[in-house]
């Protein structure tokens, strides 16, 4: 494999080492409010209580408010189709540990460069079916993990097309193991399919197609990002 692909894994993998300062306690935050999550959508509290726990996060989310809206990404990066433009996934809605809607799925590539392995444990807050996880969200899952695995192609692209075979019910609160691979590549095509299972139960397969990007229109989606930030600055 290149060196490019080396470095894209490398840097993809780095969301999972780590972190210091104002990103340690940006991780900190965010796992403390997926237990609020997690908590939220199962409890039996009484009024007084959840009415208490909204006055303070009201207070807090009007204090984050006075902070400004970052114009620019930060934190761990991945090498982007852009080239030098950077997308970081500690703000990954699905891997991110920054964000508390990531319930997070962890990420490794294999020596071979061609298989990925992949963990995430779904709690209440994920609930689809009675004690499972909703489909919607194993979809999500494995859009991102099996970009990570397109991405091993050395020409990274974006989701054209995702199909998922629901084979038995995913548990929610169960350590869950993705199995997904590149399969192949043909012009700026590439084809990439997984398998999710609780222990050795196969709940769920996927496969994937994704396109190549032109780095110069991924630029230009980052650069329409910066602009809206402007604009929501003033």
């Amino acid at each position: 494999m290149s060196d490019e692909i080396e470095k894209r894994i490398t840097h993809w993998q780095a969301s999972n080492l780590e972190a210091t300062g104002v990103w340690a306690e940006r991780r900190r935050l965010a796992s403390a409010m997926r237990r609020v999550i997690d908590r939220l959508v199962v409890i039996d509290a009484p009024e007084d209580e959840v009415a208490l726990a909204a006055d303070r996060l009201e207070q807090y989310a009007s204090h984050l408010e006075t902070h400004p809206v970052s114009a620019k990404y930060a934190g761990f990066a991945e090498t982007s189709p852009a080239g030098d433009t950077a997308a970081f996934f500690d703000q990954s809605p699905l891997i991110g540990l920054a964000n508390p809607l990531a319930p997070p799925v962890t990420l490794q590539a294999d020596p071979d460069r061609r298989n990925v392995h992949g963990s995430v444990n779904f709690g209440s807050a994920y609930e689809g079916p009675p004690g499972c996880v909703h489909g919607g969200f194993v979809a999500a899952a494995f859009d991102e993990v099996l970009g990570f695995a397109n991405s091993l192609s050395g020409t990274p692209g974006m989701t054209a097309n995702l199909s998922v075979r629901y084979r038995k019910p995913t548990p929610l609160h169960t350590e869950l193991r993705f199995e997904a691979r590149y399969d192949r590549s043909e012009g700026r095509k590439i084809w990439c399919s997984g398998d999710l299972y609780a222990d050795d139960l196969l709940t769920a397969s996927a496969e994937g197609l994704f396109i190549a990007i032109d780095p110069e229109k991924f630029r230009g989606l980052y650069e329409q990002r910066l602009r809206q930030h402007r604009e929501r600055e003033t």
